[in-house]
């Protein structure tokens, strides 16, 4: 057998909505679309250390090696997708486990099964990790609520956590990257901002990324341009 065991955290996205969008507002304007969130991702994986496996047409599959980067992705990407296009929401299904991975690229096992499985099972909006990953969860995550679904091929009904992202509101500030809001409990890491108090971050990827951009203040959290897309 040309594999190998590993143990990896899987994702997968879909853009619901992007089938009527395409139906309605033509092919040019979902391939605009489309290639503004597969820019958006690319840029979210390259930050916080995370690899698109592959791209499965009005979606995407990725992997890391470690389960907190993979949650804080599709988070961050939930966000990002609400500034695409109206009507379009992003569902998620993500999974942990021991797969295979054959010939350096592909990964076989029930993990990345159910990871596909989950993201179809989700409605529009909705994030469904395994119960499996609650330990992993970025600390600014937001449960929504915890349910068992029953999933094609598996033989007992599956836990779930449906998350999302904590709500803005008095005494939070944005993370200066990601746009994620923060309070000082669930921050990862913080930073002197002179006059205006304290810069706080989601992540170690978020605060190496703040500090390679010596003598910008305040620079905008990144997101889609929606310059030729809205």
């Amino acid at each position: 057998m040309c594999g190998v065991r590993v143990r990896r955290t899987f994702a997968f996205l879909d853009l619901s909505g992007f089938t009527a969008l395409t139906a309605t507002e033509g092919d040019e304007r979902s391939v605009a679309v489309l290639e503004v969130f597969r820019g958006a991702l690319r840029r979210v994986c390259s930050r916080r250390g995370v690899r698109i496996a592959k791209w499965l047409g009005d979606g995407a599959m990725i992997v890391g090696t470690e389960s907190t980067p993979v949650l804080a992705v599709v988070l961050e990407m939930q966000c990002a997708v609400d500034l695409l296009a109206e009507h379009i929401d992003l569902k998620c299904g993500v999974t942990t486990g021991p797969v295979i991975l054959l010939e350096g690229d592909d990964y076989i096992g029930h993990a990345v099964n159910l990871a596909a499985r989950l993201c179809d099972l989700a409605c529009a909006g909705e994030v469904l990790a395994d119960l499996a990953l609650q330990s992993s969860l970025p600390l600014w995550t937001r449960v929504l609520d915890q349910r068992s679904v029953a999933v094609r091929g598996v033989d007992v009904p599956v836990p779930v956590l449906n998350l999302a992202l904590p709500l803005a509101g008095p005494g939070m500030c944005l993370d200066p990257i990601c746009g994620i809001p923060l309070t000082a409990d669930t921050a990862v890491a913080s930073r002197a901002a002179g006059g205006a108090g304290t810069w706080l971050f989601c992540s170690d990827s978020c605060l190496d990324t703040w500090e390679s951009r010596p003598g910008i203040a305040a620079p905008a959290p990144e997101a889609f341009v929606r310059d030729g897309i809205v």
